[in-house]
């Protein structure tokens, strides 16, 4: 079992102050893999004065300078790709060639999309009046990552941070710490200065409220649940920090009568059970045309039972186990709801899989004759769970679409691209799939309503950490 108990501040790996041990567990044996120790206020408090003097200096390097620490990194990263895949599929359960395929590359192509950025991004311009406007580092970040997508969020908080010049405190989730940890390895092999960088393990109630209310901290920038996002607002509004958050989703997914039936539904499924459902973006609610709504009942009844949970250390394209007990049971609850409030199951249900006993393995599972009052229709489940809802017009399918809190992803089915546009057009959510189209680096990345506020991934990610002031010169003479 691996020791971990250090936390990485100004430069070094230091004992916390206060010893506080917690065990990584792996979720598919659950058995310890690694222990860590959760930090204090304290600890938090000594790598913010590590950011807060970093700052001085690292603001003050030159765009030129953090390109080429960001390319070390890179390469780095790339170096070390199989370490960060395996680290991902030990804590997170991700399976073997999902975590090698997606969950490591996205470290690769979220650094090369702000690189791309940074190339781009003008600090300096004239505004049409004369004026002259500049763009500057916002100061020290607080960054809150959660276990889901983790290297996924590290990468899109602690890049921007590093590329605009600012300094951060990181926080990863206390599930699954093993890939911050290794990914604070690496920015200190590629040599950023000492500061410019702090990890400090915790649980949200303790570090992760310390770091939110401190008053030395600029900018908090979180991911994670809608409940938590609130409690960092709160948090963070007595020193009137700016606050970025990407918070949960429910997303809808039109399909229409003119689309591929066949070919969009098989694809929607595997997509909502992707990362064992454990994706805020993903389609949980399928919206169905009514004249084909039987055929896609039976293509989903057929999908959703020929999909196989299994060994995440094996290759392959089955769903690994959740994270931990408490998801779990919070899935579990769930789906145990779905099947009280009469909604029909096609697949999967209550319980979890035949030979599948030990490990947070939760069975595929698809309901129908959904309707969008159920709480299956209505709370993030965030397990391999999708619920199937028929609609008879166009109008019925945009306003089921939108009656929801969230709003971070939507996703349309059809054949007719004017249709999907104008759905699109309307539809609250801050990204649109038309007919697969995937999310590709560089593009921003959030949502609309309770999914949050700010956008990360490529230039948008960047004006996040900035702040923008104005030059104001004499009138010629």
């Amino acid at each position: 079992m691996l020791d971990k108990r250090k936390f990485y501040i100004n430069g070094e790996w230091v004992d916390p102050i206060t010893q506080n041990d917690l065990y990584v567990l792996n979720p598919a044996t659950e058995k310890p893999i690694a222990v860590v120790s959760l930090g204090t206020a304290e600890d938090i408090d000594r790598a913010v004065t590590a950011a807060r003097k970093a700052f001085a200096s690292y603001s003050r390097t030159s765009v030129e300078e953090r390109l080429a620490l960001l390319e070390k990194l890179l390469a780095i990263y790339k170096r070390r790709y199989d370490e960060m895949a395996d680290t991902i599929t030990a804590e997170l359960g991700a399976p073997k060639t999902m975590s090698r395929e997606q969950q490591a590359d996205v470290g690769v192509g979220h650094l090369q999309g702000y690189i791309d950025a940074l190339k781009n991004l003008k600090l300096r311009e004239k505004l049409p009046n004369g004026d002259t406007l500049l763009r500057e580092p916002i100061g020290v970040c607080g960054l809150i990552t959660p276990w889901n997508w983790p290297v996924n969020q590290i990468a899109l908080k602690v890049v921007p941070v590093l590329a605009t010049g600012c300094t951060c405190v990181l926080k990863p989730s206390e599930f699954t710490p093993l890939n911050a940890m290794l990914y604070a390895e690496m920015i200190h092999e590629a040599g950023f200065p000492a500061g410019v960088f702090n990890l400090v393990n915790g649980d949200g109630i303790h570090a992760g409220a310390a770091l939110s209310k401190h008053k030395d901290i600029d900018m908090m920038s979180f991911t994670g649940s809608t409940r938590a996002g609130i409690a960092v607002s709160k948090d963070a509004a007595d020193t009137v920090k700016r606050v970025t958050l990407e918070l949960g989703g429910k997303s809808p997914n039109i399909v229409f009568a003119d689309a591929d039936i066949e070919e969009r539904v098989t694809a929607s499924i595997l997509e909502c059970f992707n990362n064992s459902g454990q994706s805020c973006d993903a389609p949980t609610r399928m919206l169905v045309e009514r004249s084909v709504y039987d055929k896609v009942v039976e293509i989903a009844r057929r999908v959703g039972r020929e999909a196989r949970v299994g060994d995440p250390t094996r290759e392959g394209s089955h769903i690994g186990p959740l994270v931990s007990h408490i998801q779990y049971e919070r899935v579990q609850a769930l789906i145990e709801a779905g099947v009280a409030e009469g909604a029909i199951l096609l697949a999967g249900g209550p319980g979890k899989p035949e030979g599948f006993e030990t490990g947070y393995f939760v069975k595929p599972t698809i309901f129908a004759a959904v309707n969008n009052t159920m709480r299956i229709a209505r709370e993030e489940v965030f397990g391999p769970v999708l619920s199937i809802i028929p609609f008879d017009t166009e109008e019925e399918a945009i306003e089921i679409a939108n009656d929801t809190n969230y709003g971070l992803a939507a996703y349309v089915q059809t054949g007719d691209p004017e249709r999907a546009q104008r759905v699109a057009a309307r539809l609250r959510a801050g990204m649109v799939h038309i007919n697969g189209g995937p999310h590709r680096y560089g593009s921003p990345f959030g949502g609309y309503k309770q999914s949050g506020n700010g956008r990360e991934g490529g230039m948008f990610g960047l004006e996040d950490f900035l702040e923008v002031k104005t030059v104001h010169l004499p009138d010629a003479a």
